[in-house]
């Protein structure tokens, strides 16, 4: 990035912070522009639902919207913005009932019947979808997305530690969900 361009990305954060009025919505769609995919993006790796997705990607700029008095331009937008949509996503995973299928492709080792194959998925996303959000959401970004554990820790505002535990319980909970199902991890 140019010297200018962070120049004016810092105008635009601190016109944002300030909420005066003859700028703030100018700065307000200007992040909206910068940020919305990469939010929606977010939002989609943690519930699964692209539909959802861009209705907590509405709801999360509404929720920065509404708090830009807390936003320390020092710390960076992306981080704040981030979690602030882990937060609106955990809450939306809150209201799904358990039943509700998870919608991902849990990569399975391929075997000799395409049908045993296919069931273990189905199973194993089951099994993901009966996890508590909190171990869910911690789960799917630190095993299926691959994020680093320091990412994840920002977003969902924990320390790295407690990140390792919830994937940990996370994925102990569903070894012993599949194995009562009569499948050996």
């Amino acid at each position: 990035m140019r010297d200018g361009d962070s120049n004016v990305l810092s105008s635009v954060l601190d016109e944002f912070h300030r909420g005066d009025p003859a700028t703030f919505n100018d700065a307000f769609e200007t992040l909206f522009h910068q940020h919305q995919r990469a939010v929606y993006s977010w939002v989609l790796r943690i519930v699964r639902n692209p539909s959802a997705a861009e209705d907590l990607t509405v709801e999360t700029f509404w929720r920065l919207y509404r708090a830009h008095a807390r936003f320390d331009p020092g710390r960076g937008f992306e981080a704040w913005a981030r979690t602030i949509a882990t937060h609106a996503a955990l809450d939306w995973l809150r209201t799904q009932r358990p039943e509700t299928e998870l919608l991902m492709d849990v990569a399975a080792p391929p075997a000799r019947d395409p049908a045993i194959s296919a069931e273990i998925r189905r199973k194993t996303t089951e099994a993901f979808s009966r996890l508590p959000p909190k171990l869910r959401i911690a789960a799917v970004l630190a095993v299926v997305e691959e994020q680093p554990h320091k990412e994840v820790a920002a977003a969902l505002g924990i320390s790295i530690t407690a990140v390792k535990v919830r994937v940990f319980r996370a994925l102990r909970l569903l070894r012993k969900d599949l194995q009562q199902q009569g499948i050996t991890p």
